[in-house]
């Protein structure tokens, strides 16, 4: 193959580069805040959606100003609640009502039609009411966003480990075609940033449900995978190995990718993968312009990802 032959060859990988590489997440900058869009749903105009990001803001920790729409420990109230305004005036939502639950690692899922007069309890909001934007907290879970582009409804699901396991996404999915009549094939799913499977490290309690629920789990895991979930029981009789009594070698751990299993949940649901689009940021990595629950050991605030239908 001479030289003008190879370059020609080479013409469709690097046009496939390109097109791999295009802009699938934009930022949106206002108020003194920024704002992670999905260039999937950029285009649909009576949408208004996006997931927070740390920088700005009223409050405070560590002695810098941060966007925490959480309530937490170290923060007021009232900054919590002035970074929420903030919120619907960057979105351009400044008439829509915010909707969040009581969040408790369930698989949840509420329809709304208006805004719930005392905090509820769930971890999944579904709705067709225009001037409702729904949200779910995050500081490590994966927050996700479903929007049935003909039937007008969407959703908006909060995907720790535990909600995970209890197929969150799928049944969230599963009230929207019981609620709405929404079609799978019309779904946009979108998964915003969370901890990814580099910093994800859990035990084997978690592999082990995970591989009692689910035939692929071995797909979503990096790690001794296999040993922690075979029927192999370890060695009952401690004093028999060479450790002393409490220095016991600690179990192996395993890396678990939670955006894979909810891709997989809402693939399997009959979303199409073109369909799905996850952010490939780790909040863990990242706590630089996300919050993380894990890389700063519970002292942190919250991100948000909202949904909604404009008025």
């Amino acid at each position: 193959m001479n030289r003008a032959q190879r370059k020609q060859s080479r013409r469709p990988a690097l046009k496939l580069k390109e097109a791999y590489r295009a802009p699938a997440w934009r930022t949106r900058r206002a108020q003194g805040v920024q704002i992670l869009e999905s260039c999937a749903l950029e285009n649909i105009p009576w949408l208004v959606h996006g997931f927070t990001l740390r920088p700005g803001g009223a409050s405070v920790l560590d002695g810098k100003r941060v966007f925490n729409l959480g309530r937490t420990d170290w923060d007021t109230r009232e900054n919590v609640l002035a970074n929420r305004k903030k919120l619907l005036a960057a979105l351009g939502a400044e008439k829509m009502l915010l909707v969040s639950q009581r969040q408790f690692h369930s698989a949840l899922a509420r329809v709304f039609d208006a805004p719930p007069v005392v905090a509820l309890k769930g971890d999944a909001a579904l709705t067709r009411t225009p001037g409702l934007l729904l949200a779910v907290l995050t500081a490590d879970c994966v927050p996700i966003l479903l929007v049935d582009t003909k039937r007008r409804a969407v959703a908006a699901v909060h995907a720790g480990w535990r909600g995970t396991l209890k197929r969150v996404a799928e049944k969230t999915l599963g009230k929207m075609r019981m609620t709405f009549g929404t079609r799978p094939r019309d779904v946009l799913a979108v998964l915003g940033p969370g901890i990814g499977r580099c910093c994800y490290e859990v035990g084997p309690e978690v592999a082990q449900a995970f591989h009692s629920q689910f035939a692929h789990a071995k797909d979503w895991f990096d790690g001794p995978f296999e040993r922690l979930v075979s029927d192999d029981t370890p060695n009952p009789l401690q004093w028999l190995n060479m450790h002393p009594p409490g220095h016991q070698p600690p179990p192996p751990s395993v890396h678990l990718d939670l955006a894979a299993a909810s891709r997989w949940q809402l693939e399997s649901a009959g979303v199409p993968s073109a369909n799905i689009f996850s952010s490939a940021l780790c909040t863990a990595c990242r706590t630089d312009i996300f919050f993380s629950h894990r890389a700063e050991f519970g002292k942190t605030g919250r991100l948000m990802g909202v949904v909604g239908i404009r008025l």
